[in-house]
């Protein structure tokens, strides 16, 4: 690996996704960092989708953890403690990573970014969907701060987010919302006189959606 680049943790929230976690994890390798490590945050997944860690046990250094009352902010916070590298990759177990420039992630970040998050393209049933709703926001463009019009609030996207680790450490997921927890993180950044940033152009990912497209629809 490249010295000038900083290992890597990625943690993946997951719950039963059998059917598309080992595509996720494959994608993983396109980012072409030789030292990585995968932290599945497994919310007591009743399915064999955890048999997909020991196609990778010999590739890769990935572990999983259990978390038990789940939220989404308990589970990264979570990944975070069991996380031994510097960057912090969140990454949704429904997202395969397209394309990735590792030499402009670092320069966001030595720029003082407190996160950092990526192009999505939505996809359902194979297809691609049009961006519609909060899927307007995945264009091909940078924004610092970005601001939701239509959640009226500072847009922050956790699928697929780089963030140091210290400083989650220091600065916490909030754990008691059932969703969107990375809008609320945001706000209290933005409040405390952070940035942060959404990059179209250098990070993107495709997102699956397995069920009935409601998360594509601006839920999620």
């Amino acid at each position: 690996m490249n010295g000038k680049n900083p290992l890597v943790s990625i943690i993946i929230p997951h719950f039963n996704n059998y059917s598309i976690l080992e595509e996720c994890i494959h994608s993983i390798y396109n980012i072409k960092y030789n030292s990585i490590e995968i932290i599945i945050v497994d919310n007591n997944s009743t399915d064999d989708s955890l048999q997909v860690v020991n196609l990778f046990k010999d590739r890769t250094n990935i572990k999983v953890v259990t978390i038990n009352d789940y939220t989404p902010g308990k589970s990264i916070n979570l990944g975070v403690k069991h996380a031994t590298n510097e960057r912090i990759l969140v990454l949704s177990a429904h997202a395969q990573i397209t394309y990735l420039d590792i030499e402009m992630l670092n320069q966001w970040f030595r720029q003082g970014h407190v996160a950092v998050f990526g192009n999505q393209t939505p996809i359902y049933k194979g297809k691609r969907i049009s961006k519609r709703y909060i899927w307007s926001h995945f264009t091909d463009s940078t924004e610092e701060n970005l601001y939701s019009d239509i959640e009226d609030r500072y847009f922050l996207h956790n699928a697929f987010c780089f963030y140091n680790k210290e400083f989650l450490i220091e600065n916490p997921m909030p754990e008691q919302y059932p969703g969107k927890e990375d809008r609320f993180w945001a706000k209290d950044m933005v409040d405390k006189g952070h940035k942060y940033l959404y990059d179209g152009f250098y990070q993107k990912c495709n997102h699956f959606y397995t069920s009935n497209g409601a998360t594509w629809k601006g839920i999620g």
